[in-house]
């Protein structure tokens, strides 16, 4: 059995006619007139109505998806989803004051969002001296900085599920 390419064209008993939008080694995703977008064995019952070979530049609705988020990622204030450390989900930060005023909580969860907003503003902040015109001296000046911001908010790890989303600083030589 050969794999129909990205493009081909058939005809499905059930769904009627439509596109093949994406290929993986069991299922063609395929977008159909009438239903819309659906997933399908490969082996499954169809009448090809034009088959394209799949060719090695095509790319696929994932890929390009894929690439989008990334991009967005890089050069918006796009946030990605950072997960939360199991213990805290739910969980309150309580503010006491060393007055006799009342305490300040605050969701832990709604905390961390802004937190996880800090980083990646400061992200965007690294990305856009990087590819600004500021000379080389200036560029590391700044990014020294940031780098200390970072080791400022170490503190914040704890919160972190991931310790990849740890905050890092300058590290020890």
């Amino acid at each position: 059995m050969k794999i129909l390419g990205i493009g081909s064209r058939i005809k499905h008993p059930e769904h009627g006619a439509g596109v093949v939008t994406n290929v993986t080694a069991k299922h063609y995703w395929v977008t159909f007139i009438e239903s819309g977008l659906e997933t399908i064995d490969v082996d499954s019952e169809f009448e090809v109505i034009e088959a394209l070979e799949d060719e090695v530049d095509s790319v696929s609705f994932y890929e390009v998806e894929k690439t989008l988020k990334n991009l967005l990622q890089k050069w918006s204030d796009v946030t990605q989803i950072v997960p939360i450390a199991d213990k805290w989900k739910g969980g309150k930060l309580i503010m006491e004051p060393g007055t006799a005023t009342q305490n300040k909580e605050v969701p832990i969860d709604t905390f961390f969002h802004k937190i996880i907003m800090v980083r990646d503003r400061l992200r965007v902040m690294e990305q856009k001296i990087n590819a600004s015109n500021l000379d080389a001296a200036e560029k590391v000046d700044l990014q020294q900085y940031i780098t200390r911001i970072y080791g400022s908010l170490t503190t914040f790890n704890v919160l972190f599920k991931s310790t990849n989303d740890y905050f890092v600083g300058e590290k020890s030589k």
